[in-house]
């Protein structure tokens, strides 16, 4: 049988009300919860692909010229054998990019990223490459450009000393909570540009 009641004594019962307030707060709870799980977890990509850029520098300061054209913009002797012996000009202007989408690349841009084994993420690869330290980066991913620094000399020869920067683009977070749930999956990692001086761009060629 179905007792009624007044509207007074509906609204002066108290029973349910926790249980009101946990159904309308577990859901805000949840949403910060997962918000600082997604907060470390893309501070961890990010210093992630700050580690690996630093590393893949390094490497490429000692590897073989990662653009095309590099030869023709750096030559190691000058055009005129007199001054050979003289300071190489400090021109930041004159420079060699390659990328974005491998746009000017060289194979051996592949070799850095990669790693010698030439895939990534795998453990035991005696010389790891980019991606082995962050599988997000790509080689389509990374941009690197030299230009003149005004250090070594003409004719030096192990070839030219430049200002090597390298850099990262298009590779986004992965926020698989948030991401999915709010729309932020598309956020791009911020460049992290490495300038390094180059030594020798040779010694690993056989790496």
């Amino acid at each position: 049988m179905v007792s009624l009641r007044s509207p007074i004594s509906f609204w002066q019962d108290q029973r349910g009300v926790t249980l009101t307030e946990g159904l309308i707060s577990l859901p805000l709870v949840l949403l910060a919860i997962s918000a600082l799980v997604e907060f470390g977890y893309a501070m961890s990509q990010w210093n992630q692909t700050v580690k690996a850029l630093q590393a893949g520098a390094r490497l490429a300061a000692v590897s073989d010229p990662l653009t095309n054209n590099f030869a023709a913009v750096f030559p190691t002797d000058n055009n005129n054998p007199l001054y050979n012996g003289d300071a190489t000009p400090n021109d930041a202007t004159i420079s060699s990019s390659c990328g974005p989408n491998l746009a000017n690349c060289s194979a051996a841009l592949t070799r850095i990223v990669m790693g010698s084994d030439g895939v990534c993420g795998v453990a035991g690869d005696p010389n790891p490459g980019i991606c082995d330290i962050n599988w997000r980066i790509q080689p389509a991913n990374v941009v690197v450009t030299y230009q003149r620094s005004g250090l070594g000399y003409w004719g030096r020869p192990n070839g030219p000393v430049l200002t090597m920067r390298l850099e990262v683009r298009g590779v986004t977070f992965d926020l698989p909570l948030l991401g999915a749930l709010l729309g932020l999956n598309r956020i791009e990692v911020p460049a992290h540009p490495v300038t390094l001086t180059t030594e020798d761009l040779k010694t690993c060629s056989s790496c």
